[in-house]
């Protein structure tokens, strides 16, 4: 029998603010943050079968939208959130058709050449992106009377954002739509003589994954109140894949788990060991030596009962 990994982790996550102290407060936001973009890296990845390493362009060109509007007095939060989000959605429509005429490497290297080029524009263009320096001074929005720039009030706004994010994306897996997303990643021969249209429902997909990356990117831009060419980077493309790969993909869970892994050795265990990411890589082959399918499965298989396995 399952003991579903959900409801320790909300559990957690919700108490976290009562207990720890601010520095532990703004280390789960950022986890949070990173949790909402694994879930919709998690949607290609895991549901879809189709790896991405330009995710990062989603979230990064939110956060400079966002901030470019509300630094330049263009906008309120609200218009300039609802912009950024539109204009996101615009791209993955335009990045789902180049990068959908490729499977498999073809298409990780199509999002990975899309990436690197807003990279080296967010890099170039200064005077609209701010360069290196990126842009800078934005202040958190305030939705309905709440100060968000409190930590443990932030910390509750994103907890509640990404609890969102999972229902939305839990109640599309279950879907008729995931059950064609699924379909089509695992027979997509069959499913093309059953009458599907295979690659808009892969251009669908793109759509929702870079919709959950924009909600991923409106929370990163709060939290930091800066935006800078990294965000864009290779990187952070592949610190999310290494998310969700090592939590587990097509899990619910799984992105959360990696998610917290990742940060927690980032800002917590960096401070400890200088070569951590030398300890992220060890990590990250051990997870793959012992649990193939990343921790979220291999915890299932451990807590299966000896009634429910197999004879």
């Amino acid at each position: 029998m399952r003991r579903p990994l959900a409801p320790v982790i909300v559990v957690v996550l919700a108490g976290l603010p009562l207990v720890a102290p601010v520095y532990y407060v703004n280390i789960g936001s950022q986890i949070l943050v990173a949790a909402v973009f694994a879930l919709s890296l998690n949607v290609l990845v895991g549901y879809a079968g189709l790896t991405s390493l330009g995710h990062a362009a989603y979230l990064g060109v939110t956060a400079y939208v966002v901030a470019w509007l509300t630094t330049r007095g263009a906008a309120g939060h609200l218009a300039a959130a609802a912009v950024a989000v539109a204009v996101t959605l615009l791209m993955a429509a335009f990045f789902g058709v180049l990068a959908l005429r490729g499977s498999g490497l073809t298409y990780l290297m199509i999002t990975l050449a899309l990436g690197q080029i807003l990279w080296g524009i967010a890099y170039r263009w200064a005077a609209l992106t701010g360069g290196e320096n990126g842009i800078s001074g934005m202040t958190r929005p305030r939705p309905f009377g709440l100060d968000l720039g409190a930590p443990r009030t932030f910390y509750a706004f994103a907890l509640v954002v990404t609890a969102l994010v999972f229902a939305a994306i839990a109640r599309l897996v279950h879907s008729p739509l995931g059950a064609s997303i699924a379909g089509c990643r695992d027979q997509p021969r069959r499913m093309r003589a059953l009458g599907h249209n295979v690659w808009l429902v892969q251009w669908v997909t793109c759509l929702i994954a870079g919709a959950g990356a924009a909600v991923g990117g409106l929370l990163y831009v709060y939290y930091y109140q800066f935006v800078a060419p990294p965000v864009l980077s290779l990187t952070t493309s592949a610190e999310a894949l290494l998310m969700v790969i090592a939590g587990g993909a097509a899990t619910l869970s799984g992105p959360l788990v990696g998610a917290t892994l990742v940060v927690v050795l980032k800002n917590v265990v960096s401070a400890y060991v200088p070569r951590w990411v030398m300890l992220l890589g060890i990590v990250f082959v051990l997870i793959m030596l012992f649990m193939p399918q990343g921790i979220v499965p291999g915890l299932r298989r451990l807590w299966r009962s000896p009634s429910s396995s197999p004879r």
